[in-house]
């Protein structure tokens, strides 16, 4: 994002606008995610043969990069290797694939995309814009074209004339990397499953009580002590405290070329790299490595994963001005590494006790006429958003920098809700809404009796749901949503991906295509289709919405009732209550809740569709049911 992501969004708008009168979106059969603006099929199809050539605009990098990513997407599964040739106007050549960037009334990540018997044309006015139209494309060629080893395929994309462009020009997506260290090769994947999806902002939360993950070189304790932590494996929150002398062997970081090459990766799909320095709470792996930090002193330990809030100190000293040179020093390096416009600097869920008795934390408020604690967290704010614009950046946080007065040009993500962003828009700020109801990735995605651990619940069809600018405010100053994916219960890769797909699916959809295009059967159809995608990319993804949740409820009368529900359309629940595994011969789930004994012991159920299980078989003891049941208000 090289210019303003607010003069993106409110040129984007009047664009959208002056297109959709113009465009009419048609359904279509394809079954690309997100759904394009407007789809136009024509008879036939184009077949991509080896030895053809795609010809870019001459003179324009941006083109021959996004020739050369479409060169090599192509080349594993295929074996060709095409050439790259620039001319001053490559219109679409017979056999040929052209792309063209071009003046004129696009969006400026649009695309128009047509394709005919002979060629394939792809014209737009920026090189994020041709980028995506290749996103399209591929997503038109069989699943195979995902395979990093060679296949057998026809290799045919149907004929078609595209007028596509995105709703939002902030679409996001957070890792954690704190809770858990991910290599940087797996980033890099997690980066181009992103682009597949036309999603464009990466946010890496890259610092947190649980591990400093960014090499900062003038503060080398950052990485030698606060990257490390002493390993657990039991349930997050529920660790043991570090014993004395335990060794800290659980963490990793990333070196200042690891984040060169992160962010040049992505720079060439189009997204941009966000990073998020936590602030002045969750801030333990620093205090562990710099306690002067602190109001009290130390020492203190990289948390391992315990429940700890509200009895560690774990947040910076504002009124120690040592606070505020680290922050200028931590700046300074992380400035010079991230073009991206704003640098995150949470700024939630930070525990104000410890200043409440901190004599340079009261002195500090006495110097200011600070009222309370929280005029405190807003005044390291306003230093900390004075520093960045010193180095060429602007500030975001989560919405708790609101409280005790908002900095005077900070963006807020609003992630408690709607309210947050709600209020900051009413103030003209600029505002990403990430609510938690809606866009949390690490909450479970189907019943929890058959999910990995974890905690909260966001089913994939509520995601879709998810809509980011709320009536009577100013959609100018909404820049766009954003999903995260926290790590607490997220220990390896695999999981990583399986936490996010297909649910980013629909966060894409949500933030690229129009909201009256919206149709949970239809998008369906095509996360179905990408679930074909994802397995020949080798991608762990969640099948959840293929299974049955089972919700208990207590009737007029006291008896407990069950509702059982898959989220996809065309099942039938089957389901048991005598300890045997259900199937398409025994009970069939009415539709309606359904009265269950108290001294069954056991419920399994599972889906059906075409015939044959859809899911996986859910197994709930009967007592756990129960323990669901919502506790009476005192």
């Amino acid at each position: 994002m090289s210019r303003s992501v607010l003069q993106i969004t409110v040129l984007a708008a009047a664009v959208a606008a002056a297109a959709a009168a113009a465009t009419a979106v048609k359904p279509s059969t394809l079954k690309v995610i997100p759904q394009p603006v407007s789809v136009q099929m024509r008879p036939g199809s184009f077949r991509l043969r080896p030895g053809m050539a795609i010809t870019v605009t001459a003179g324009k990098p941006e083109a021959r990069q996004v020739g050369v990513y479409l060169a090599n997407a192509v080349a594993a599964p295929t074996g060709w290797k095409w050439k790259i040739t620039e001319t001053p106007k490559p219109a679409g050549r017979s056999n040929g694939i052209a792309l063209e960037l071009i003046k004129g009334e696009f969006h400026p990540e649009g695309y128009n995309l047509t394709i005919t018997a002979h060629s394939v044309r792809i014209q737009a006015a920026t090189g994020a814009g041709l980028f995506y139209g290749v996103q399209t494309l591929l997503q038109l060629l069989p699943p195979e074209i995902e395979s990093s080893a060679l296949q057998h395929a026809v290799w045919s994309a149907p004929c078609l004339h595209i007028v596509d462009y995105p709703r939002f020009a902030w679409r996001g997506l957070m890792l954690d990397v704190s809770r858990h260290f991910f290599s940087t090769d797996f980033v890099k994947r997690y980066i181009d499953r992103m682009a597949r999806a036309k999603l464009n902002l990466f946010h890496w939360h890259l610092v947190d009580d649980n591990g400093w993950r960014i090499e900062i070189k003038s503060l080398p304790l950052l990485t030698q002590v606060g990257a490390w932590r002493a390993p657990r494996l039991g349930r997050w929150g529920q660790s043991e405290p570090v014993k004395d002398g335990e060794a800290a062997t659980d963490g990793g970081f990333y070196t200042q070329d690891d984040i060169r090459e992160v962010v040049a990766y992505a720079r060439e799909r189009f997204i941009t790299v966000l990073p998020e320095i936590e602030m002045p709470g969750h801030s333990l792996a620093a205090l562990a490595s710099y306690p002067e930090l602190s109001c009290t002193g130390g020492p203190f330990h990289v948390d391992p994963g315990t429940s700890f809030y509200t009895k560690v100190d774990n947040a910076f000293c504002p009124g120690n001005e040592k606070t505020f040179e680290f922050i200028d020093r931590v700046f300074t390096e992380v400035a010079k590494l991230f073009p991206s416009e704003y640098v995150h600097i949470g700024g939630d869920e930070c525990y104000k006790g410890f200043w409440k008795i901190c004599e340079k934390c009261q002195r500090r408020m006495a110097e200011e006429h600070l009222a309370n604690e929280e005029e405190l967290q807003s005044y390291l704010v306003r230093r900390a958003e004075k520093i960045l614009e010193s180095k060429g950046k602007k500030l975001i946080g989560w919405d708790e920098i609101l409280q005790g007065g908002l900095a005077p040009n900070a963006a807020v993500m609003s992630w408690r809700g709607m309210d947050g962003g709600i209020a900051a828009a009413k103030m003209n700020h600029p505002v990403v809404m990430s609510p938690t109801g809606f866009v949390y990735l690490d909450y479970y995605q189907g019943d929890p009796a058959l999910e990995p651990t974890t905690f909260g619940r966001l089913l994939l069809s509520t995601v879709y749901k998810f809509e980011p600018e709320p009536e009577g405010v100013g959609a100018k100053y909404i820049l766009g949503g954003q999903g995260n994916l926290w790590t607490e219960s997220v220990p390896n890769a695999r999981h990583a991906e399986y936490m996010t797909w297909p649910r980013a699916f629909a966060l894409a959809e949500t933030l690229w295509s129009p909201k009256t295009t919206r149709n949970w059967a239809d998008f369906m159809r095509r996360t179905e289709a990408q679930f074909q995608r994802l397995d020949n990319a080798q991608v762990n993804y969640a099948r959840s919405v293929y299974d049955v949740a089972i919700t208990p409820a207590r009737d007029s009368s006291g008896k407990l009732t069950l509702r059982m529900s898959s989220e996809i359309g065309g099942t039938d629940i089957y389901y048991t209550i005598d300890g045997t595994n259900p199937d398409s011969f025994l009970l069939k789930y009415p539709g309606a809740s359904v009265t269950v004994p108290e001294e069954v012991y056991v419920v399994k159920a599972v889906a059906w569709r075409n015939g044959k299980p859809s899911g996986r078989v859910v197994s709930i003891l009967m007592r756990e049911l129960i323990a669901r049941l919502p506790r009476p208000r005192s």
